[in-house]
């Protein structure tokens, strides 16, 4: 019997120092760093698009683009045999900006993309809008690199209580007002439908992409099952562990067929990032799934990561906390830390979903990783969003509206045609949310005050909706 292999798609140095780090890891790091990832085996590396080339240009003062070449010249990405494909993050028709730009942009942007050293690009939509897609992957595949096609996960939003009736009575009255529930709009069927679709026009990776890391595990199970029997590309699974589900439900990909994990390296994973490829791997070694990785290799980055984690301590939210060191080839772990990885293995399987995601933060939190962010899973948001509602409220000299904004957000979502969150959606929808929070303060209709971006969002000038 052939034993099951994963592919792993790095993210370390892109989404891994994004999601904790405030995107600031300078050049200098990076090429102290490169020499390491020459012989791990990584299958892609996540490096490009997401908020680096903005927070590069930005805040370092360094180009992009020669970002780009230093790690095509390392990975040798321009030849037939890479020793990694190199990927980046677009926004579709937005490309790595917050405005749809004519195919003639995308034509030129990718063109340089790909002479520059990129191979993959990741390419989605706020709204799931195929027709923002279609044009990207038709280019990239023209023009010599491999067009990978990122669904969006999301949820059906919460019903909102009447602001007159909010709170315990209103939920009661909800309950028992005879109404009938919502129809459920994000099924498994919508995103195996969207990841047919790309996959029609020319897709060579099917992704689905959890920004706000809000697959629990048995949306994992059912969504990656479904992918494997409908789509014939690989499949790629990506999440984030803000709420708590990251790791198990990334378990729960690899047992139901994943071709692709997203992972980061230690120090950069956990918490708002993506799971660890180091609790990846045991799960793996446990189960007798081959990790296309060279882990030895992994363990000299790891080491060099922890200094350049400690030179983005002002950025860092865990500094005081880090999870502690540990290396899985030469670390013993205590029997009754190994009893949990098995556990969690067998609840997976058995599809007990309450006591894997319990054995799966025993782990995490006998390592030292962040605990779960209760308030973005209880309001099934990413955590970039509520990061700039708390920024926007705090400018505003408004704090105390925050959770009258938070639970303004599923009316806004519907109203503004039943969006996912996503970067710029996200952005969109939780201003907005603000703004209606203080026109309720001031006695004032909603939606008395609109952001321009709201205006065009309903409007239809970000897509079908």
């Amino acid at each position: 019997m052939t034993r099951p292999k994963l592919k792993i798609r790095d993210l370390t140095l892109r989404d891994g120092q994004q999601s904790l780090f405030a995107t600031r890891m300078n050049q200098e790091t990076i090429n102290k760093l490169l020499p390491f990832y020459e012989d791990a085996n990584f299958y892609i590396m996540e490096v490009w698009g997401g908020a680096v080339p903005d927070s590069v240009m930005r805040y370092l003062d360094e180009s992009p683009w020669n970002r780009l070449r230093t790690f095509s010249k390392a990975m040798d990405s321009k030849s037939e045999h890479p020793k990694a494909l190199l990927s980046a993050l677009s926004r579709g028709r937005n490309l790595f900006g917050y405005v749809p730009y004519p195919d003639s942009v995308l034509e030129g942007f990718y063109k340089e993309a790909i002479a520059n050293g990129l191979n993959v690009m990741r390419i989605f939509d706020a709204l799931n809008d195929i027709d923002n897609v279609k044009e990207s992957i038709k280019l990239i595949n023209r023009l010599g690199g491999i067009a990978d096609g990122a669904v969006c996960y999301t949820v059906d939003p919460k019903q909102e209580a009447p602001a007159e009736e909010g709170g315990f009575f209103g939920k009661l009255k909800s309950m028992f007002s005879g109404k009938p529930a919502p129809e459920k709009i994000f099924t498994d069927e919508y995103f195996v439908d969207k990841a047919r679709q790309m996959e029609a026009l020319g897709a060579k990776i099917i992704t689905l992409k959890d920004m706000a890391g809000l697959v629990n595990p048995s949306r994992a199970a059912s969504i990656i099952s479904a992918l494997k029997r409908e789509v014939k590309v690989p499949v790629d699974f990506h999440t984030h562990c803000t709420p708590g589900y990251g790791l198990a439900s990334s378990l729960m990909a690899i047992i139901n067929g994943v071709d692709i994990l997203d992972t980061n390296i230690w120090w950069f994973g956990g918490g708002s990032a993506a799971p660890a490829i180091e609790l990846i791997w045991i799960f793996c070694q446990r189960m007798g799934v081959e990790v296309e990785v060279n882990m030895e290799a992994v363990g000299r980055i790891r080491n060099g990561l922890l200094d350049a984690r400690k030179n983005l301590a002002q950025f860092d939210l865990h500094k005081d906390d880090m999870q502690r060191p540990f290396d899985p080839l030469k670390d013993q772990l205590p029997p009754e830390i190994l009893a949990l990885f098995d556990s969690a293995i067998d609840f997976a399987k058995a599809g007990d979903e309450i006591a894997l995601l319990d054995a799966c933060h025993k782990i995490e939190a006998y390592f030292g990783f962040p605990k779960p962010n209760e308030l973005v899973k209880t309001a099934e948001v990413p955590g970039g969003m509520y990061s700039n509602m708390v920024a926007q409220l705090r400018d505003l000299k408004s704090e105390d509206l925050l959770e009258d904004a938070m639970r303004l957000i599923p009316m806004v979502r519907r109203d503004a045609g039943l969006i996912p969150l996503v970067t710029p959606t996200s952005q969109i929808v939780g201003n907005q949310a603000v703004l209606v929070a203080l026109d309720r303060k001031n006695g004032k209709p909603d939606y008395t005050n609109k952001s321009n971006q709201f205006i065009s969002l309903v409007k239809g000038e970000y897509g079908h909706t």
